[in-house]
């Protein structure tokens, strides 16, 4: 099943607060180093004329300079720049797909050439120049991998073989639809001259090889139980989860006074703003009191501060929240062994004020409440389960925005998706009623999945799916062969019970860990083995402009 197909159902969880490593990588990404060892084989589908314009020419337009001068060297590996291109426009289209709506936000300017673009001044470092570092660290990579997987003999997997040959042929019919005489003729304009089909091929087949390698090579490894216990006693804590109620309290809600300038602009003198930091921790601490004793009474508390009069305020609840995930300010308090149902505590956030001479001093942004319920050590099994996505359809002639108060989908069409789902159920149960049969009806019929994985969901664990999704699941009465129909905001699934897991949720994140730090290690010392030296990258399209401006 897809990666995008599997975040379908998953609940989301707005985040309290961005990590630390959460705030690097958006940093990384506004740099464009966006190196990822996922190496999915995709057709970039983009209309030329509208999207990529200022294209260096070559002699003859022959693509003879980009196919025999060679742009990086990787090990053995003269890679030219025909093949480099490759890299490079694939790195623009996956920045642009990702964030083209805020790329404005990162600083590109989406009607200016790449190589016109200067990111930092001082190096005179433009946005081609990350692009292009970007094509190099993944051609490194891909050949890393492809070379590794040689090694080993390890080939390319007969099914992502197949998908590079569909890719492939459906380049005719996109060269027709955008005016292209044929499949070559689109690749050059999407490329340059020294694209050809073989070596976009050859280009696909290495990256989809690293990609299935650094796959066999992860799943290859094993752990004993002994391995888990010892990578356990490191953190005991790291693999629970953990419950609790939590509500914020700005300093903004109680500044007072201040001065407007024609602009609009309020300023608060340093006594306001002393007044009102010591209004929120006054605020915040009565939350804690000890008639306090339940969320109930919390709620209550909130609804009564006199900030929060004509408003509706209450907590958030934060449920079975793994260690990683709890707000950084109050993990440790959270997570302490000691800690039990009931226990309230107070903890600020704080932040950094500099004034219009320059000098910085700290301040504090407002206070945290939080209300713990409890921990669980996540010693459960998983389960597998299959379902069969239907999703309501609207009527002919029916719109969205047709329906009232909001809802997506009439009554009439969600009864229509209902009786699909009662029907396919009705099916299964007058055949086989195998798990096989109902694979075979979920990859006909199912909306989730790419219509192979027979709707199969494996290692879920509570909390993960969508919640009526999750209770059906983990109901303390499911067995192996249940089926049943749930709904959810996507639809109506038919559902299919596999059976528990060997492995416990908790075993599970150790040994995810345990195998994320040994393929990383693995695969940063088949890097580090390669050397890289840099060649001639004059006929890399680095004067790239990635919309015309119309």
């Amino acid at each position: 099943m897809s990666a995008s197909s599997k975040k379908k159902l998953r609940k989301e969880q707005e985040p309290e607060k961005l990590t630390q490593k959460q705030i690097a990588a958006r940093k990384e990404a506004s740099t464009t180093r966006l190196y990822t060892i996922g190496f999915t084989v995709v057709l970039v589908l983009l209309l030329v004329a509208a999207i990529f314009v200022g294209i260096k020419q070559t002699v003859k337009n022959t693509g003879y300079h980009e196919k025999h001068t060679t742009a990086l060297q990787v090990g053995e590996h003269a890679v030219s720049s025909a093949e480099l291109n490759y890299y490079f426009v694939d790195a623009v289209n996956s920045f642009y797909s990702n964030y083209g709506n805020y790329a404005s936000m990162f600083g590109l300017q989406t009607s200016v050439p790449l190589d016109q673009q200067v990111i930092d001044e001082d190096t005179g470092r433009t946005w081609a120049d990350d692009f292009l570092n970007t094509a190099k660290d993944n051609a490194k990579n891909a050949y890393a991998m492809a070379d590794a997987a040689a090694a080993a003999g390890f080939t390319l997997p007969e099914d992502k073989a197949s998908e590079i040959d569909n890719m492939l042929s459906s380049l005719e019919t996109y060269a027709k639809l955008y005016g292209y005489s044929n499949g070559q003729a689109y690749l050059k304009a999407l490329y340059g001259n020294g694209a050809t089909i073989e070596s976009y091929r050859a280009y696909n087949e290495r990256s989809a090889l690293a990609d299935a390698y650094y796959n066999h090579y992860s799943d290859s490894l094993t752990y004993t139980d002994e391995d888990l216990r010892a990578k356990e006693s490191e953190n005991y804590d790291a693999y629970s989860s953990y419950s609790y109620h939590y509500y914020y309290l700005a300093t903004s809600k109680f500044l007072t006074g201040g001065t407007t300038d024609d602009d609009g602009n309020t300023t608060y003198s340093p006594e306001e703003r002393a007044a009102a930091e010591a209004a929120v921790k006054a605020a915040a601490e009565s939350l804690t009191a000890e008639e306090i004793d339940s969320v109930e009474a919390l709620d209550a508390a909130i609804a009564d501060l006199a900030v929060n009069e004509g408003a509706e305020a209450s907590s958030t609840e934060s449920k079975n929240v793994l260690y990683s995930s709890v707000n950084s300010l109050y993990q440790q308090w959270v997570t302490d062994s000691s800690r039990k149902a009931g226990d309230k505590a107070v903890f600020e956030s704080t932040g950094t004020n500099t004034d219009d001479d320059g000098n910085t001093s700290e301040v504090l942004n407002g206070c945290y409440v939080v209300y713990y319920d409890g921990s669980t050590d996540n010693k459960f099994p998983m389960v597998n389960v299959r379902h069969i996505l239907i999703q309501p359809t609207h009527t002919e002639g029916e719109a969205e925005d047709a329906h009232a108060d909001g809802e997506t989908y009439s009554a009439e069409e969600l009864a229509a998706a209902k009786k699909s789902a009662e029907d396919i159920l009705a099916q299964w149960r007058s055949g086989e009623a195998t798990e096989d049969s109902f694979a075979a009806l979920a990859n006909e019929n199912s909306a989730d999945g790419d219509g192979t994985t027979g709707g199969l969901y494996e290692n879920v664990y509570p909390g993960q799916m969508a919640a009526a999704f999750n209770d059906w699941c983990f109901d303390s009465s499911r067995k192996p062969g249940d089926t049943g129909i749930v709904e959810t905001t996507y639809g109506f699934h038919v559902m299919y019970f596999v059976g528990n897991t060997d492995l416990t949720y908790r075993d599970y994140q150790i040994q995810s860990e345990l195998r994320s730090a040994d393929v990383e290690k693995w695969h940063n010392d088949l890097l580090d083995a390669v050397t890289v030296t840099d060649g001639n990258t004059d006929y890399i399209r680095t004067d790239l402009v990635l919309s015309s401006g119309n």
